[in-house]
């Protein structure tokens, strides 16, 4: 199997025997690891007035600087960021990883309507409006699910380049969701809802994200039935054992490595923390992505990251399962 056709199958929940999949919703160590801007940091003010050729040439770097992180650390998918941010550049790269790549790896971008955690500068203002003007913020919502609904269908359109969604927004801090149930009902689940099944509808997984405490509202999450759920904080308190039991077995589950950890912690403290993720994640057999609870970002020290892709290469196969087990048994004494 391809890695795009291991990571289809983990999504369907599919039992599919070696190695569990990996990838990172951002891996915005490219500096340190191939010596080149990430691709999200870049800027490109005079893209207007740049030749033919020097289009071509940013976007197949763009390109391959997507597929050779895919390649390096194992990766089953990739999510692009588009830039620049229209429409015809987003396929012109999306054309050109699928060019160079084939059909290796499962490519995915965001695609969400929904309502995210507001910035400092207006959460007041947001959170007004929650209280006394709900249908303001629905008006909103409905003219986002119908901007993302229509460029699902102009991509498909175009010949079907992407495999699916990440649906970004951020709901929760570490220690509650930003929304309380009844305004998550109310404000999100509806067009969570929609535009998960109008991708389903054409073809395309859809992979939840957001960060923190998601057990509040995890069940009215997976009710709105995405292919996947990431990231699985555990500095949120999210156990993935339990999580496993709250939304049963049809949705996949994506990340649980502590990145706290992985950034501050000691060198044990990560080896545990990921073979323990590995250990619950690969359990049930199926159905499990192996990553960090958020993602390979700015800061985090790329030899830990390289160390937790190893302990992944080394132990990260289901056929390995009770010999992981036994490794992390003796690291927890």
């Amino acid at each position: 199997m391809t890695n795009r056709e291991r990571f289809i199958r983990t999504l369907k929940c599919e039992k599919i025997g070696g190695r569990v999949p990996t990838f990172e919703l951002v891996f915005f160590l490219t500096m340190e690891a191939f010596g080149r801007v990430h691709p999200s940091q870049r800027h490109y003010a005079q893209w207007n007035q740049m030749s033919g050729d020097e289009k071509r040439l940013h976007i197949e770097d763009l390109a391959d600087l997507y597929i050779q992180t895919a390649k390096r650390y194992g990766h089953s998918a990739i999510f692009i960021h588009p830039n620049p941010d229209d429409f015809e550049s987003t396929q012109w790269l999306l054309e050109t990883i699928r060019e160079k790549s084939g059909d290796e790896y499962f490519i995915m971008m965001h695609g969400d309507p929904t309502w995210a955690i507001p910035s400092g500068d207006n959460m007041m203002e947001f959170a007004v409006k929650m209280y006394e003007m709900p249908e303001e913020l629905n008006e909103v919502s409905k003219r986002d699910l119908e901007y993302f609904v229509t460029l699902a269908q102009k991509l498909d359109d175009r010949g079907h380049l992407l495999d699916g969604f990440a649906l970004c927004s951020d709901y929760c801090f570490n220690v509650n969701p930003f929304f309380t149930s009844e305004q998550f009902d109310e404000l999100i689940v509806p067009y969570l809802k929609e535009v998960i099944a109008e991708y389903r509808r054409m073809g395309y997984y859809s992979i939840k994200h957001t960060d923190g405490n998601v057990m509040p509202i995890l069940k009215q999450m997976a009710d709105c039935k995405p292919d996947a759920i990431h990231s699985l904080d555990p500095q949120g308190g999210v156990d993935l054992k339990e999580v496993r039991r709250l939304v049963g077995e049809n949705i996949a589950l994506i990340g649980n490595v502590n990145c706290g950890l992985l950034q501050t912690g000691t060198e044990e403290e990560c080896r545990r923390d990921v073979l323990r993720s590995l250990s619950q994640g690969m359990e049930a057999g199926k159905g499990y992505v192996f990553a960090t609870s958020n993602c390979a970002y700015t800061g985090l020290p790329l030899t830990r990251y390289e160390m937790m892709i190893e302990l992944w290469r080394k132990y990260g196969d289901y056929d390995r399962l009770d010999e992981l087990n036994e490794v992390f048994r003796s690291m927890e004494g």
